[in-house]
C-alpha cells in the first residue's frame, strides 16, 4: 500500500481518537483515547529522510508517555483517595500533553524539528482532548490561575529573542493556552469560539508559511509575493496577536468581559503580559511591511490555492465588524 494511504489512515485514526476521548464517560476510556492519539501521531511525525523529525518524534513519544503514566497513576490513586494532590498531578499530566507552561520544556524543540503541516496538528488538534479533560477536574481554580500567569510570563519573556518562526508560533500558542484556560473556567462556549478563531487564523498563516518555505524571520524581508497578498499576510499576524479590530481580538474581549468583575487583578496581569507577545509580532510585521513597500517590482504569480486563501482572508475584517455591531 502506498505510504500516503498509510498517512491518511493514521490521520483518520487520530481524529477518531479525539472523538473517543471527548465522548467517554470513564477515565480509563479517556486514557485509552489519549494513548491511541499518541500512537497515531508518532508515525505522522517520523520522517526517515530528516533526522530532526525523527529526533523530535522520539522526544514527543517520551514526554507523552511520561504524561500518560502520570495520568493513569492519578486515575488509580483517585479511586483510593481523592485528594487535592492527586487532582493536581492529573491536571499537570494533561497540561504537559498540551505544552502549557511551566510544563512546556519539550514543546519548542519538538516544533522546531517538524514540518509546517505537522506543526499545525500539534498547535490545534492535539490540544482538544487534554483541554476538555481538564474541564472534568477543575476542582481548584487557584491552581489554574497560577498556570495562566505562568503561560503569560513565559510566552512574553522567551518569545522576545526568537528568530525561528516555528518557535515564535510555539510561544504564541503558550500565550493562547493561557487565554483558553481562562475562558474555559468561565464559559465553555467562549473557549470553543476562541479555539475555532485561533485555528482558522493559524491555518491561513501556516498555509502561507509552508507555501513560501518560511522558517526564519530574515526570510520575511526578501519575501517574493505581491504587495496586496503580503498585506493580507501581515493582517493575519495582527489578528493572531489579538490586535483590535481584527477577529483575533474578539475571543479575548469576551474573556475579559467575563473575568473583569470576579478577577480584575488576574485580567490586568494577562493583558499586560500579552502586550509583550503583541510587541514581537508588531516588530516583525512592521519591518516586513517597510521592506515590502520599498520594492519596485514583483513578478511572482500567486497559485490558485493562495488566491482562494486570499479570498477567505478578505472576510476577516468585515466579519469582525459584523460581530462587533451585533
Amino acid at each position: 500500500m502506498n505510504f500516503k494511504y498509510w498517512k491518511l489512515m493514521f490521520f483518520i485514526s487520530l481524529m477518531l481518537s479525539v472523538l473517543i476521548t471527548v465522548s467517554s464517560y470513564s477515565w480509563l476510556t479517556m486514557w485509552i483515547g489519549l494513548e491511541i492519539n499518541m500512537l497515531c501521531i508518532i508515525p505522522l511525525m517520523n520522517n526517515t529522510k530528516n533526522m530532526y523529525s525523527t529526533e523530535s518524534s522520539l522526544k514527543y513519544f517520551i514526554v507523552q508517555a511520561m504524561a500518560s503514566s502520570l495520568f493513569i497513576f492519578s486515575i488509580i490513586m483517585s479511586s483510593i483517595n481523592d485528594s487535592m494532590m492527586i487532582s493536581i498531578i492529573m491536571n499537570s499530566a494533561l497540561l504537559t500533553k498540551i505544552g502549557s507552561a511551566p510544563f512546556h520544556f519539550w514543546f519548542p524543540e519538538i516544533m522546531e524539528g517538524q514540518k509546517w503541516m505537522m506543526c499545525l496538528l500539534l498547535l490545534t488538534i492535539q490540544k482538544i482532548s487534554p483541554i476538555i479533560l481538564l474541564n472534568y477536574n477543575m476542582n481548584f481554580p487557584m491552581f489554574f490561575f497560577i498556570i495562566i500567569i505562568f503561560n503569560m510570563m513565559i510566552s512574553a519573556l522567551l518569545g522576545l529573542n526568537q528568530i525561528s518562526m516555528r518557535k515564535i508560533l510555539t510561544f504564541s500558542s503558550i500565550n493562547h493556552i493561557g487565554w483558553m484556560l481562562a475562558s474555559f473556567t468561565q464559559m465553555k462556549m467562549i473557549w470553543l469560539t476562541y479555539f475555532m478563531i485561533y485555528s482558522f487564523i493559524l491555518i491561513n498563516l501556516i498555509f502561507i508559511l509552508n507555501t513560501f518555505k518560511i522558517y526564519f524571520i530574515k526570510q520575511l524581508i526578501n519575501l517574493n509575493m505581491s504587495k496586496e497578498f503580503n498585506l493580507i499576510f501581515i493582517l493575519n499576524f495582527f489578528s493572531l496577536a489579538g490586535l483590535p479590530p481584527f477577529i483575533g481580538f474578539l475571543p479575548k474581549w469576551l474573556t475579559i468581559q467575563l473575568m473583569i468583575v470576579p478577577f480584575p487583578v488576574l485580567v490586568t496581569i494577562m493583558v499586560i503580559l500579552t502586550l509583550f507577545t503583541m510587541f514581537y509580532y508588531l516588530r516583525m510585521m512592521l519591518t516586513n511591511l517597510m521592506f515590502t513597500m520599498n520594492k519596485l517590482t514583483n513578478n511572482f504569480k500567486i497559485n490558485p490555492k493562495l488566491k482562494f486563501l486570499n479570498f477567505l482572508n478578505l472576510f476577516l475584517l468585515p466579519l469582525t465588524c459584523l460581530i462587533f455591531i451585533t
